[in-house]
């Protein structure tokens, strides 16, 4: 399946709320209102005005709607992507980067990091897969575990952010 050519921004301006929800309610994971909240600031002038609105969107929402939104992403090389439980974005993010060929070891250690993380924090483990391998993501992971909770959930909507910027531009020409 051929992935469709990206929208300009005049299109993307233009498309009515229920399209615009459509097309953009999947970049933050399970939550659609990051979308439907970033739709209000239109019209964009550019892609980084888009990707602008969308971690305005969430840095401005209440805490719990934040957390929500960090507890709607995928452990990374966790249950989800065993199951096949991932979003075709989150999938196609952590196969790129290998965490769909992890040799025994480091599944294991994803696992126990994963779960050290989730108890420590409440939340997965957040980070923005795309440009890194899954080496400089254990590290990461191995580094971030020794933060505390506040540092952790600030670094995540960051990471959040990240994600989204990645997932807009493979969608929106520049």
């Amino acid at each position: 399946m051929s992935t469709p050519a990206p929208l300009d921004i005049d299109e993307v301006n233009h498309l009515d709320a229920t399209s615009f929800a459509i097309l953009f309610g999947d970049v933050a994971e399970h939550s659609p209102w990051v979308a439907e909240s970033a739709a209000h600031a239109r019209p964009f002038a550019d892609r980084e005005a888009m990707i602008y609105a969308f971690a305005n969107a969430v840095l401005r929402a209440p805490r719990a709607d934040q957390l929500a939104l960090i507890r709607a992403h995928p452990d990374l090389a966790g249950r989800a992507a065993i199951a096949g439980d991932l979003t075709s974005d989150s999938k196609r993010e952590q196969a790129g980067v290998g965490l769909d060929s992890l040799t025994p070891e480091e599944f294991a250690r994803f696992t126990d990091l994963n779960s050290f993380y989730r108890q420590q924090n409440g939340f997965p483990f957040i980070f923005a897969v795309k440009g890194a391998n899954k080496l400089q993501i254990l590290e990461a992971f191995e580094e971030r575990v020794k933060n505390d909770h506040a540092t952790e959930f600030s670094t995540a909507l960051t990471q959040v952010c990240r994600i989204f910027r990645f997932r807009i531009e493979g969608r929106v020409a520049p």
